[in-house]
């Protein structure tokens, strides 16, 4: 009797013992899987944010150059512009100052101006004229005598310090006013220019 107790025993005792060890084992086994398990998971979370912080990087790139491209045409666009403009001012603007300083041209531009209001015309309306002060002495007797006896309408004549070189006209209640000044001639002049100015100095 007392071996058969002993003999259980020592059977009960193996089989806790071989279980628990299984258990251990088990564990063992499901702690280093799952660590497996985690450190593969940051090995792709890395690999990932990796990846993602390259594309950012050179998506920043990209946009980096493209703005730098885009404001060196910008830049080079303005130069350009700038020597079309200087180009244009230097061969225009003196020529256009002489000749609207010649008041034998502006009585020629005064007298067409003035024949394409239909002077002659019951219905020609009222016109003013708007002159630089520095021709009033060559140009008062000149519209006052010669135009306005061939003009049926009443002519307002006026003159500007402020106005350089060349004349406005347009009816006497100013509805319009036609602008015959420096500047307008320069632009004028220009338009005609740029493409040719900008085709001469631009062209690849």
């Amino acid at each position: 009797m007392q071996n058969k107790l002993q003999e259980l025993t020592e059977k009960l005792y193996s089989e806790g013992l071989s279980k628990g060890k299984q258990e251990a084992e088990e564990m063992k086994a499901k702690a280093k899987k799952e660590a497996a398990d985690i450190i593969s998971m940051a090995k792709e979370e890395s690999k990932q944010i990796i990846a993602n912080a390259h594309k950012e990087a050179e998506d920043l790139k990209v946009k980096l150059l493209n703005e730098v491209k885009m404001a060196s045409r910008q830049s080079m666009s303005a130069l350009k512009k700038q020597i079309e403009t200087a180009v244009i001012s230097k061969a225009i603007d003196s020529q256009t100052n002489n000749a609207l300083a010649d008041i034998d041209l502006i009585k020629n531009i005064v007298k067409a101006a003035v024949a394409a209001f239909r002077p002659d015309s019951e219905s020609s309306a009222d016109l003013s004229i708007l002159l630089p002060d520095s021709m009033q002495k060559q140009l008062d007797s000149f519209i006052k005598k010669e135009i306005q006896n061939e003009f049926n309408g009443e002519i307002e004549i006026k003159f500007d310090k402020k106005m350089a070189t060349g004349f406005k006209i347009g009816p006497k209640d100013h509805s319009y006013v036609v602008s015959f000044t420096d500047k307008d001639f320069q632009e004028l002049i220009g338009s005609y220019l740029r493409p040719k100015t900008r085709e001469f100095l631009f062209s690849e």
